[in-house]
């Protein structure tokens, strides 16, 4: 026997040896087409089957002018562009060039299959329906949706189901972009000698960080220099940073990486109290106002999922924008209050808003700009898909830094999980890429009562 792994899905067909392998018949949900738009070339040498259903909420979506919006008439349009050029019908079935055979599927509203145990009151059960009547004919059906209920149902009744794999990364296998090696005492005090230290290990990653310890309980911190294959020494911070100093060994790398010009993507991962945010502002304003390496702040959050945006609450932009961004606005009066010494931030804080140096933008309105020599934080970035976390990156113009920040355990959008939001994908993309750096903190510092509150909750 030979198996293939199937390229989108965790699953895997079966081969004889004369190579004929079953062909499967995959119903895809509307959902997996809005987080995937190419979702449609994955499924090589199957069939893939769209039903008129999923179609209709797609034309349903393609009214938003968000992501969700434009991943709609992304596959609207491919759908439409199929019928050019190809030999047979949609109806029928369209052989594309990256293999899969393409059908719609136009069920007849209100008739009832024998045995389907669901009403056909609403658009999940008329899925569910399709793909039972096609079992019953005796095709090999597999949904693939990335609603959990659907899948339940679905398996309930018999039916395989699998959620959508192909832009996932492991949580749990994620790179941490800290490692703790031990070694013998004479390489620490060759690494502070000669401000350079050959990598004690293999398999250093660009940019990863060493912490450094030996049995006599000296220590040291370097960061990876791929170029030069060497362990390197921190940027000096000779006083604080807007007030802020680290407070463990994750931060103090943390802001080493928001400090070098030359990582132009960070990403940092970590619960909530563990500085994330408040790093990448202390950071950004020094770069801005003190060093003057970037024009200004543009700070952004993912408003809601699933294509509402700040058009549903009422006011101007800038009121609408103020309610998300309050955890911003605080932490920039915290930043301030600590920067002017004298615990009143206020009036820092207004020179600041008045510089028109920071920027607060919705996730929905960054894409088709371009952003060139900014230094730009995407906060919450785990509520992103992949495709907008893509979208994000490419809007970056020269000399721009991008910085996410997020905590994929705690998840707003209904159809991302830790594995496939766009934050942990971005980790495992850029993860060997030179320009790139990760930090994952896991040491709450907010307050004593957040990090026991973080640790038996």
């Amino acid at each position: 026997m030979i198996v293939a792994n199937q390229p989108n899905l965790g699953k895997q067909l079966q081969f004889s040896e004369g190579l004929q392998v079953t062909r499967h018949t995959f119903i895809i949900d509307t959902n997996v087409l809005i987080h995937d738009p190419d979702a449609i070339k994955r499924f090589k040498d199957n069939d893939v089957v769209i039903p008129l259903s999923v179609l209709e909420e797609l034309d349903s979506f393609k009214r938003y002018q968000d992501e969700v919006g434009k991943n709609a008439r992304e596959v609207i349009r491919y759908i439409d562009s199929l019928k050019v050029g190809s030999a047979g019908a949609l109806g029928s079935g369209i052989i594309i060039p990256e293999g899969p055979k393409v059908r719609i599927h136009l069920e007849p509203r209100g008739v009832k299959v024998a045995g389907f145990p669901l009403p056909l009151d609403r658009n999940s059960n008329a899925f569910l329906l399709i793909a039972y009547s096609l079992k019953e004919k005796g095709e090999a059906v597999v949904i693939v949706s990335k609603d959990f209920v659907t899948r339940v149902k679905a398996e309930a009744m018999g039916l395989e189901a699998e959620d959508y794999e192909n832009l996932k990364v492991s949580y749990e296998e994620m790179y941490k972009g800290l490692r703790r090696v031990n070694v013998v005492k004479r390489d620490i005090d060759l690494f502070y000698k000669d401000g350079a230290l050959p990598a004690p290990e293999e398999g250093f990653r660009p940019n990863e960080y060493a912490l450094l310890t030996s049995p006599e309980n000296s220590s040291a911190v370097g960061k990876f220099n791929e170029k030069h294959k060497k362990l390197e020494p921190l940027i000096q911070i000779s006083r604080d940073i807007w007030g802020i100093q680290p407070l463990n060994i994750e931060q103090r790398c943390a802001i080493d990486l928001l400090l070098r010009d030359d990582i132009q993507l960070v990403t940092l991962i970590g619960s909530a109290g563990t500085g994330k945010t408040l790093l990448a502002l202390a950071c950004g304003m020094k770069k801005v106002f003190d060093d003057n390496v970037y024009s200004r702040i543009l700070i952004s959050r993912p408003i809601m999922p699933l294509g509402k945006d700040i058009g549903y609450l009422p006011g101007t932009k800038e009121e609408k924008l103020y309610h998300w961004m309050q955890p911003i606005y605080d932490n920039l009066e915290f930043l301030c209050s600590n920067a002017n010494g004298a615990g009143n931030g206020a009036a820092t804080l207004a020179f600041i808003m008045e510089s028109k140096k920071i920027e607060m933008e919705a996730v929905t309105y960054i894409r088709g700009r371009s952003l060139p020599r900014m230094y730009i934080i995407i906060d919450e970035a785990q509520n992103l898909t992949p495709h907008e976390v893509k979208t994000i990156i490419s809007r970056a113009g020269k000399g721009t830094k991008v910085i996410l920040t997020g905590d994929p355990t705690q998840i707003d959008n209904p159809y991302l999980d830790k594995d496939s939001n766009g934050l942990t994908y971005a980790v495992g993309k850029f993860k060997n890429h030179r320009i790139f750096g990760h930090m994952f903190l896991d040491k709450t510092e907010r307050s004593e009562l957040a990090s026991i509150a973080a640790e038996i909750l």
